[in-house]
């Protein structure tokens, strides 16, 4: 029987520069979910590649004295090599400069304008470079770019556009009607709420100011804008051709998944379904846009010094640890966070403690009491069957969680068996057993059960981390590797023998870690901008109206409790008693205040800011501080006597 297609991409990456592990989670992401279709047998097709056309490529090509061509091809190959260091299994990886995409999208553009839904005109507006968009006055923010807050510039040129207003119903409704399209919920919501119903304004498609891109066939001073030639990415590498396509695109087409970043879901949820249904080609079957890594709270900068990079990472915590702390560190609707204290936490409590401790003592164990070899378990007691029944769930729940694309749940599902069966070691005392033979059958089923729970937990971690499984199976002596043989406890090999108990993960010194990563950050930062000894007061931001200004719902709140954040050496975490029932804040102040200086004091709370997820911790709201000439921050206490709740006006 022929396996069913799975066809999943990520967004390709711009290729100006080298991405960082931020940048790097949406690849290592679509790896997992791609390795876990395979093993329940889809045919998968996973395609990733590069964004390599645009004047912001062509200014830094300048800017190094090279050609455009030869910029790209040295990001490319820096790209290429962070998916080999991440052991990503792509199938397809597509450049837009490659020689066949190039020529389909021209024909694309091509058979849009003669369908009428390109039509000719002229643009004049303020254009944001870096985000290669054009914006109104109304739609800026501050005024600059709402995307990225970089500075805009005034344009005007002839231009090419795609009816997207021909298109707004139809989409609005196909959206509507097919619940599970755009993932998760609060996206939908978002890009019809904020971007669809107000209205939809036709789309600049081509440009005449730059010229390193591609081509329009039957207006030559014309070069394909970003939007056609970008997202035509995941047809051409099909083998789609207007003039008829390959087998590849009709055996895979319609893509099962589009894994996006939220900041580019409106291109993927808008541009995207308009021009394949002007082009009478189905829907992509889902789009599921992922929140972001931060650092800490802040977005990764090197003029902050704290950008991290997917070989940075791997060096220290090996690759296995640098994918579990990405998949296991996002959550599905807010921010994921990556410091190197949680990384170094979640490195030795999850896979240093927890799960190699598991594998290192059992397979021990079984070498030290039944000279290595796997026995029946003839001796049940009623204590072994909590762990086999959770064994047996854990596959379940992955795999529904999967489908739902909740991979930290996922990840934390795994890890909850490896905890069960640490605390089943605790519970039937193998090292007791070992001292008196009338206990021997009951010793076998207590190790069998062990390393039965190890496999599975092994099979289960392949797709997530594929050395971290094969490792694991290997010295619990094993072959039984599919997905079928963790649906029922029971499958490993009767008098097999385990190999060499050596250890998974070994523990790091945070200590000694923390002070060479901070040097080495430090440097970073000096290097990206120069230090200034001189306190100098900031500018004043733009101007805003009044009624921005009220939008602002500040209140006095008091300090409850506060503790330190134990992923992190910056944050406090304060519970405040805001005169409305209550609220948990995350303030990035631990370097400035100890807990005991805040309990009992009055703060200003911003009391309707949008809730989000600092290192695993909510916060909902923030606290007011001020800089300092030194850079520090001191916190604004308002009159003690102000009663919790106050409005500040």
């Amino acid at each position: 029987m022929a396996k069913k297609p799975y066809y999943i991409t990520t967004a390709i990456a711009y290729a100006s520069k080298k991405p960082h592990i931020g940048n790097t989670y949406e690849v290592v992401f679509t790896d997992a979910v791609a390795r876990f279709k395979r093993m329940q047998g889809y045919d998968v097709y996973f395609l990733t590649g590069t964004d390599e056309h645009g004047l912001k490529i062509e200014e830094l090509a300048k800017a190094e004295g090279v050609t455009p061509k030869e910029h790209v091809d040295r990001v490319v190959e820096e790209i290429k090599d962070i998916c080999k260091i991440m052991n990503i299994s792509y199938d397809g990886f597509i450049r837009t400069t490659d020689e066949k995409h190039e020529k389909v999208v021209q024909k694309i553009f091509k058979k849009l304008f003669e369908n009428g839904d390109i039509y000719k005109s002229s643009y004049e507006g303020l254009y944001c470079t870096p985000c290669e968009s054009f914006w109104t006055n109304s739609q800026l923010k501050d005024g600059k770019c709402p995307d990225c807050g970089r500075e805009v510039q005034p344009a005007n040129e002839e231009a090419y556009f795609l009816k997207l207003s021909k298109y707004q119903k139809w989409l609005e409704e196909y959206i509507e009607t097919h619940p599970d399209f755009i993932v998760p919920e609060s996206r939908k919501k978002e890009m019809l709420n904020n971007f669809i119903k107000p209205g939809l304004q036709d789309l600049c498609v081509s440009r005449t100011s730059f010229t390193w891109s591609i081509p329009v066939t039957f207006d030559p001073k014309h070069v394909i804008y970003v939007w056609i030639d970008a997202l035509s990415n995941y047809i051409t590498a099909m083998g789609y051709d207007p003039d008829g396509s390959d087998e590849l695109f009709e055996k895979y087409w319609p893509c099962d998944c589009h894994v996006i970043g939220k900041d580019i879901m409106r291109f993927h949820s808008i541009y995207w379904p308009i021009m394949l249904h002007a082009l009478g080609l189905e829907m992509p079957k889902q789009l599921f846009g992922h929140n972001w890594i931060l650092f800490g709270e802040d977005k990764m900068s090197k003029s902050k010094g704290n950008v991290i990079y997917a070989n940075d990472v791997v060096e220290s915590f090996g690759v296995d640890g640098a994918r579990y702390y990405l998949l296991s560190e996002m959550p599905l609707n807010s921010d994921g966070s990556i410091t190197y204290e949680s990384l170094i936490e979640r490195y030795n409590s999850d896979l240093a403690n927890t799960l190699g401790n598991l594998v290192n003592r059992s397979v021990a164990m079984t070498k030290k009491y039944q000279n290595g070899e796997i026995k029946a378990p003839t001796c049940p007691e009623a204590v072994d069957a909590e762990l086999v029944a959770k064994a047996e769930e854990t596959f379940k729940t992955v795999a529904r969680l999967m489908d739902e694309y909740r991979m930290a749940e996922a990840m934390e599902t795994i890890m909850s068996l490896a905890r069960r069966a640490n605390k089943y070691i605790d519970e039937t005392t193998p090292w007791v057993l070992g001292k008196d033979e009338a206990q021997a059958e009951r010793l076998a089923t207590v190790l069998y059960n062990l390393l039965e729970t190890i496999r599975f937990i092994g099979v289960i971690l392949a797709p997530f981390m594929p050395e971290t499984s094969a490792k694991i199976l290997e010295e619990i002596g094993t072959k039984k590797a599919d997905f079928e043989s963790v649906e029922k406890f029971g499958a490993l090999e009767i008098g097999n023998f385990v190999g060499e108990a050596v250890p998974l993960f070994a523990r790091i010194d945070a200590e000694k870690f923390m002070a060479e990563a901070e040097a080495k950050m430090a440097a970073q930062k000096a290097e990206a901008e120069k230090e200034d000894e001189v306190f100098e007061v900031p500018e004043l931001a733009s101007e805003i109206a009044f009624d921005d200004f009220m939008k602002v719902d500040l209140r006095v709140a008091l300090v409850k409790e506060c503790e330190k954040v134990k992923k992190s050496k910056k944050l406090l975490c304060l519970q405040l008693d805001d005169g409305m029932g209550g609220r948990q804040v995350v303030s990035g102040i631990a370097q400035w205040y100890e807990p005991s200086d805040l309990i009992g004091k009055k703060v200003i709370l911003v009391a309707n800011l949008k809730p989000v997820t600092l290192c695993g911790v909510e916060s909902k709201g923030m606290i007011l501080a001020g800089d300092t000439a030194e850079g520090d921050a001191k916190v604004i206490f308002p009159d003690q006597s102000l009663p919790c709740g106050s409005k500040i006006h």
